[in-house]
């Protein structure tokens, strides 16, 4: 018989990447390879004799008829075994193949899945008419509302309290600033966070309310009585007395008004970031604007209220340090609840130097109030002073919001080293560049005088203040309020891109500082009208009463 006869053809040949298995019939060649794990056929060696001969060299083996018939039968088996051998292990590799395949499949489907998770939501895509549009009427709002808070400041510096505690003057401009100092913030907080897709969970946008109104009512209560001790310290320090009822007074009156106006605001400006994200409207351009417009009304017809009723009760011993301890001890509530909540957590420690130097800024542009309003000449500038702060505020907290936004949603991670360091913008880079801040920065400006005008326009109309508006007045008065703006709007793209840069986040540390300087800023240069004014021999001031 022929070894590798029948049994040859009903092997396939296989050809495999690590050797091929070769048969013929009829004393045709058997070439095996050495395949040491898929499919290895040992050289088979049998015992020398008469009846066979093995000739072969390395891997090649040329085997000859064999008449023995028990040789025969062994070598048959052999031939069945290695056959049987080559058949599993061809299968075997086969099979590892597909499954080799199939985990490549998969993990090129892993990928592909992974590459296709969510991403954060694109920048809206927003020109110079949409951003003007968004902002004109939030901004026209506000400014009404600092008219109707100027107004109400126009009423009220005449009330007993206002006469007899002088230095409830110097927590007004503290006490107006908190709605930078916190609603504002607060607004671009969430704002920021409505916009990167944070508060679209229910759950976690539930959790981010409760914590942030716990946050601003723990803020507004410290900052309240820091501003009171603000207001005795600048007002003991000109006149050299000092009474203790008065400063207990100015206590309650100040924590009073900060804890009711920030928890009103604060309700507000979550209902309005909330509407606004579900219209489509970008809430950086409509809710900063809106605290603004609520917030110097409220806090200031709170602070004349809360203050004349206090006063009223000043013979009574108990009254104002009983409202005192109330409101204080309500703040380990607060700090439980700040507390608990992630995002808010962290603001909990670290986000005070921002809001109390604010406060400290704001209640230099109230001794410069108080001085300024008190001067029998210079009456009118009460009515005037809400509304250049607070049209400046707003439109830098605008910008502040959207910068900050953009840098969330573009930027480099906070505090990560840049290897190509922004420097000082210029203010040619800040208004006339072609960035989408730029843009907002010029629809921004293009806003004030028009905006301005129409204010001033209002409070002659309803004979508010004490001062007619003639035409040397009003041209100081909107250069002061241009200056003012250009500077806030500069400072803010600085400030927030420095604050950026060194891993602070601009939402929680820019905007308390630049509404303060806001207030600062327009105290100042409106009292300069007034002096400038009355220098040049424009003294009339024959309007209201």
């Amino acid at each position: 018989m022929v070894l590798w006869s029948k049994e040859q053809d009903k092997l396939p040949d296989i050809d495999m990447s690590s050797g091929d298995i070769e048969g013929t019939k009829e004393g045709g060649p058997l070439t095996p390879a050495l395949l040491n794990s898929n499919c290895s056929v040992p050289p088979v060696i049998l015992s020398k004799g008469p009846e066979e001969e093995i000739l072969g060299s390395g891997n090649n083996l040329e085997l000859t008829e064999v008449p023995n018939g028990d040789a025969a039968d062994d070598v048959e088996r052999s031939e069945i075994v290695v056959a049987t051998d080559c058949r599993a292990n061809a299968k075997g590799q086969r099979e590892e193949d597909a499954l080799l395949e199939n985990a490549s499949q998969s993990n090129e489907s892993d990928e592909t899945s992974t590459d296709q998770s969510p991403e954060p939501p694109a920048p809206l895509k927003e020109t110079s008419f949409t951003i003007g549009l968004q902002v004109v009427f939030p901004f026209l709002l506000a400014g009404f509302g600092t008219v109707a808070a100027g107004m109400v400041l126009d009423l009220v510096q005449h009330w007993t309290v206002f006469k007899e505690v002088n230095e409830v003057f110097i927590l007004v401009p503290a006490l107006l600033g908190l709605k930078g100092n916190l609603e504002m913030t607060l607004a671009s907080r969430l704002s920021t966070a409505a916009n990167i897709g944070q508060m679209d969970n229910a759950k976690n946008m539930w959790k981010m309310i409760m914590g942030n109104l716990a946050l601003i009512q723990v803020q507004a209560t410290v900052v309240g009585f820091l501003a009171s001790i603000a207001a005795v310290i600048f007002g003991w320090i000109p006149e050299g007395h000092f009474r203790l009822d008065h400063a207990v007074l100015l206590c309650a009156s100040s924590v009073a008004t900060a804890f009711i106006a920030s928890l009103i605001l604060g309700l507000i400006m979550i209902g309005v970031i909330i509407a606004a994200r579900k219209v489509g409207i970008n809430p950086d351009n409509v809710a900063t604007p809106i605290a603004a417009s609520l917030g110097d009304l409220i806090t200031l017809s709170l602070l004349a209220g809360i203050s004349t009723g206090l006063y009223k009760e000043l013979d009574n011993n108990y009254a104002n340090p009983l409202v005192c301890a109330v409101f204080v001890a309500l703040c380990p509530l607060w700090v439980l609840i700040a507390r608990r909540i992630p995002s808010t957590r962290e603001l909990l420690y670290s986000g005070w130097e921002p809001v109390i130097i604010a406060m400290a800024i704001s209640s230099v542009g109230g001794l410069i109030l108080d001085k300024t309003v008190t001067h029998p000449n210079f009456a009118g500038i009460a009515v005037f002073t809400p509304v250049i702060n607070g049209v400046g505020g707003n439109l830098v907290a605008v910008q502040a919001s959207r910068i900050s936004t953009y840098l969330h949603m573009n930027g480099l991670p906070m505090g990560d080293p840049n290897p190509t360091p922004r420097k000082c913008p210029t203010p040619c880079a800040t208004f006339f560049g072609s960035s989408v801040n730029s843009r907002s920065a010029r629809v921004l400006f293009l806003l004030v005088a028009p905006g301005h005008l129409a204010f001033l326009y209002t409070i002659n109309s309803l004979r508010g203040g004490h001062t007619m508006l003639t035409a040397v007045f009003v041209s100081f008065y909107m250069v002061a309020a241009l200056l003012q703006v250009l500077i806030l709007l500069y400072l803010a793209d600085w400030m927030v891109h420095w604050m950026w840069g060194r891993g602070m986040d601009p939402d929680n540390f820019s905007i308390p500082y630049l509404t303060a300087l806001g207030d600062l800023l327009g105290t100042g240069f409106l009292a300069l009208c007034f002096h400038m004014r009355w220098f040049i021999g424009d003294k009339d001031s024959s309007l209201g009463n």
